[in-house]
């Protein structure tokens, strides 16, 4: 039996919505995978070159992970070819889609026939917190809370650009929540989660503008997290007039500024223009989630 599974990408935080607030975005992780005699991943990316080819790799870590909590010791050998267009430690969730990849492909292999909310259950446990692997799972907008069970709600996002712009060096989220406080005093949590409940009411209004307002205002991680990404202000300031608002894309260093369609259009080529060094994308919600087939086309 072969299989495609499909993951798309994810952005994170959305400003204040740190650890709760994230959106599957339409860049993927694709999986071909063909029983084989022993483990071996192909990476078919350039992106992916370097990676673990034998059982080092994430995606098997996560799917031995997930059939050990099932009382199976062992997994059927695969060959898995893996293509991605996510850029690796940028703040995208290139881990969160290795994570629910992995997941699926033990899903697969042993018939576990697990739900959805299962799969988020196992993938929440293992990043710790929803708001990368809920959006890749579920698609869409999620906004999740995890406290020994999952709890998440979607918000419709239409009609909305977010513009990734990457620059050419990776933070590891280890190094990115590193430089977080370790505590709060009690009036500046209740100040920062204000800000958080605003920024929540403006996403399921699409109220973009407001949005942008509190992404600002953000005390959660943002104010700690610019000093790792130097570019930050400056682009900011570059973008303000053109963009709704823009934010550290999950652990950085990626930005993203949530744009007007036609905008996009008319400025793109003006702004790499005048910032080559960057890679901008311009990306939309992926509504879909994971997707899986049984593989019976050209791949």
């Amino acid at each position: 039996m072969s299989w495609v599974i499909r993951v798309p990408s994810s952005t994170s935080n959305l400003g204040a919505g740190f650890d709760s607030i994230g959106l599957a975005l339409n860049l993927y992780l694709d999986l071909k995978v063909n029983r084989s005699d022993e483990w071996e991943f192909v990476p078919a990316s350039e992106c992916l070159m370097g990676i673990p080819t034998g059982k080092e790799n994430l995606v098997y870590q996560i799917a031995i992970e997930t059939a050990l909590q099932f009382g199976y010791n062992e997994l059927p050998a695969c060959k898995v070819e893996m293509k991605s267009d996510i850029p690796l430690a940028r703040g995208l969730g290139s881990s969160a889609t290795a994570t629910i990849a992995g997941i699926e492909l033990a899903n697969l292999l042993l018939e576990l026939e697990l739900s959805a909310e299962e799969k988020l259950e196992i993938a929440t446990k293992i990043e710790g917190h929803p708001d990368n692997v809920a959006p890749s799972l579920m698609g869409g907008c999620v906004i999740g809370h995890f406290d020994y069970e999952v709890n998440w709600t979607k918000a419709a996002i239409r009609d909305i650009t977010f513009l990734a712009i990457v620059p050419n060096f990776e933070l590891k989220t280890k190094e990115a929540r590193a430089v977080l406080p370790a505590n709060f005093q009690y009036q500046e949590s209740v100040h920062a989660s204000s800000i958080a409940n605003v920024s929540t009411a403006a996403i399921c209004q699409g109220n973009w503008e407001l949005l942008g307002k509190m992404m600002k205002k953000d005390l959660f991680h943002q104010p700690y997290r610019k000093p790792l990404v130097p570019h930050y202000d400056k682009l900011e300031a570059y973008l303000e007039h053109d963009v709704y608002g823009t934010f550290l894309s999950g652990a950085g260093p990626t930005m993203i500024a949530i744009v007007d369609n036609q905008v996009v259009k008319e400025r793109l080529a003006d702004w790499e223009n005048a910032y080559p060094e960057f890679e901008w994308l311009p990306l939309q919600v992926e509504n879909e989630g994971l997707v899986t087939m049984k593989l019976n086309v050209s791949y």
